[in-house]
């Protein structure tokens, strides 16, 4: 049973395949005033069609053959008027939308008007018959971008009796490692959802990241074996020391695997790599998928304890709004105390209390872990939620956008030291002493899309297979024409511009 556009800001229907007299449209939309992109605004093109826009304020979407061109296309986003445009006014152009107010109290008429805490409780007290336990299918596109930031890589070389093991080795490592990395994956399904348990339907999938980065600390780790191969004693033992830690590995059984035994293990583990890889997209997709769902509001595990612990805050009656043609409470919320994590908006349904859209962001670092010289630290948690109405009356998630950052630190000495028992006085063979310092930034960056849903029964769930042997396309540089003749969300100027350098 499809969805009803009277309980949704859009519905999006997705061409998955292309013919040669469809038509792409293309734009951006920016605000009136500042001429910044207006990021997640729906695009309605048709009664069940529609796209929303990416961070930047860009979108595309195909017009098929022999589908009648729409008359007009309207534009909505909170904060700014609705607005209509004539089909041509769309193609590679910048479409504009002036900001509007929040309606202020007097709009709505109630038989009583509530206080904001009284509607915090009744969204609360009504989130079980309001979020959809029910088993659905969901047609989606996912994007993660993964960034890393290298801000500081020194070994610090002291000494080195291992004449390989020098500083020269030692500053290859550290130029080895990209001081800017970043690995993209898109893909486009069906998530089929029975509460709590997930099964998954990729259709087409893209990976863009650089293999030479991969490759270098293949490369680097297998010099680095045999310069111990080459240079330690048998009998001997490594006694590794950084601060007031220390541990000895016995480097027999290192070299022992370095022989026969380490080939045959070696082939065991391409053989599990290339068994693994078969289902690695699916599993790691659906991994994913259980980590955002995670997230929601109403979860336990989830971050925002916005419903667990609402004390923690204090709330504001902002406005009134409209989505979807409902009524909605808009209420700004912030720390109350020092122990609270995050600020935001919340866009309550006036009529039933089931929120339909949340923005949030942590006023703090959520986490902060300080140890002899190894720090980390949880610098950034914030994101956009937006939930639609089914037939069924509940609520699910429509769309999602969810960024992680982290920042990772060593200032620490590491001392390796190479003993043998069997050799009589002096003990101590050979000895590499550095200092490191080691610093870097990571952000994980979630955008999921839910174009369709669908109520399915439980036995179609428990009955539908995964295809395992699906994968990503790589690409080396990103390839405008892959999703050509798909909805999705626009990549943004990173994506668009990603490309791997060529060697020589």
């Amino acid at each position: 049973m499809s969805i009803k556009p009277i309980y949704y800001l859009s519905i999006f229907s997705i061409f998955t395949g292309f013919t040669s007299m469809a038509q792409t449209i293309s734009s951006r939309l920016v605000d009136a005033k500042t001429q910044k992109g207006i990021p997640y605004a729906t695009v309605q093109y048709g009664e069940y069609n529609g796209v929303i826009t990416n961070e930047e304020g860009r979108f595309s979407f195909v017009l098929e053959d022999g589908i009648s061109r729409p008359d007009s296309i309207y534009i909505t986003s909170m904060g700014y008027e609705k607005k209509g445009f004539a089909l041509e006014q769309m193609q590679d152009s910048v479409i504009t939308l002036n900001a509007r107010a929040i309606e202020l109290s007097g709009v709505y008429v109630f038989d009583k008007e509530l206080e904001v805490d009284d509607i915090i409780e009744k969204m609360i007290e009504n989130i079980p018959k309001n979020v959809n336990k029910e088993t659905i299918k969901q047609r989606f596109f996912l994007r993660k971008s993964e960034l890393a930031n290298m801000q500081k890589v020194d070994f610090g070389f002291e000494k080195s009796s291992i004449k390989e093991l020098n500083k020269e080795l030692m500053d290859s490592i550290a130029r080895a490692i990209p001081q800017h990395a970043s690995h993209y994956t898109e893909s486009f399904g069906d998530l089929y959802k029975n509460d709590t348990e997930y099964k998954l339907n990729i259709i087409k999938a893209a990976d863009l990241y650089d293999k030479k980065d991969v490759g270098s600390f293949e490369d680097l780790a297998e010099h680095m074996e045999d310069i111990f191969k080459q240079n330690v004693k048998p009998g001997s033992y490594l006694k590794i020391k950084s601060g007031i830690f220390s541990e000895k590995i016995q480097v027999d059984s290192i070299l022992d695997t370095m022989d026969d035994e380490r080939m045959e293990q070696v082939e065991k583990v391409k053989a599990q790599v290339k068994k693994d890889s078969v289902s690695g997209l699916v599993d790691s997709q659906r991994w994913q998928f259980e980590e955002m769902l995670s997230q929601l509001y109403y979860k336990e595990d989830t971050k925002l304890d916005l419903v667990e612990k609402p004390n923690r805050y204090e709330f504001q009656l902002a406005g009134y709004a409209e989505i979807d043609n409902a009524g909605v409470y808009v209420i700004d919320f912030w720390p109350k105390r020092s122990s609270a994590d995050f600020k935001g908006r919340l866009f309550i349904n006036i009529e039933d209390y089931a929120i339909m859209r949340l923005d949030f962001t942590n006023t703090k670092r959520l986490r902060n872990f300080r140890l002899l010289g190894i720090t980390y630290r949880k610098t950034m948690y914030k994101g956009t939620m937006r939930f639609a109405k089914l037939p069924t009356g509940k609520y699910d998630l429509q769309f999602m956008d969810l960024s992680d950052g982290r920042y990772f630190g060593v200032d620490r000495p590491l001392k390796v030291v190479e003993k043998n028992k069997h050799v009589k006085g002096r003990r101590k063979q050979n000895e590499l002493k550095l200092n490191i310092d080691f610093r870097m930034n990571m952000t994980t960056k979630y955008e999921l899309v839910v174009f369709e849903q669908d109520n399915i029964s439980k036995s179609e769930f428990t009955s539908y297979k995964e295809d395992k042997t699906v994968r990503a396309t790589y690409m080396p540089r990103y390839n405008p024409e892959f999703w050509k003749g798909y909805n999705i969300m626009e990549p943004n100027q990173a994506i668009r511009g990603f490309t791997v350098e060529e060697e020589d």
